[in-house]
């Protein structure tokens, strides 16, 4: 097990542009204050999303596109730098009008509305390569 105490250096609450990638608009807000370590959750609404499912014994991520609207139930992540860039590992369950729902790492999906809160850590979260499970985790 890999772990470590943390400080906080801010949190904060922001909104999601209408037509933005959801994924990205995350990523823009760590860009924005600074956070090259953090945790967040989120909910609000898409118009359409990709979700990536691991398959552990292809180990390789398999997409699947969701063209309809869907209801952000719950969407939590975190952010580290991938490749010295921010990422924000993003996974989510959205659910249909049924009330059906589907989760999966969420890789993108066009903002109707959205609601994150971003706690900033001080020390910085690096993804490396994991050889046993073919994953960038952080270390």
């Amino acid at each position: 097990m890999n772990y470590r105490e943390v400080e906080t250096t801010g949190e904060y609450l922001a909104s999601l542009e209408h037509g933005a990638d959801w994924r990205e608009e995350i990523e823009a807000l760590a860009e924005s204050v600074d956070a090259d370590a953090a945790w967040f959750t989120a909910l609000g609404a898409v118009q359409d999303a990709e979700l990536w499912f691991y398959d552990q014994a292809e180990t390789e991520y398999y997409p699947v596109q969701f063209d309809e609207p869907l209801e952000v139930a719950s969407c939590v992540g975190n952010v580290s730098l991938l490749d010295e860039e921010r990422f924000a590992h993003t996974h989510a369950v959205l659910s249909r009008p049924s009330g059906q729902a589907l989760a999966g790492h969420l890789d993108g999906g066009t903002v109707w509305a959205g609601e994150v809160y971003l706690r900033v850590f001080e020390e910085p979260l690096v993804r490396e390569h994991d050889d046993e499970t073919d994953l960038d985790l952080w270390l």
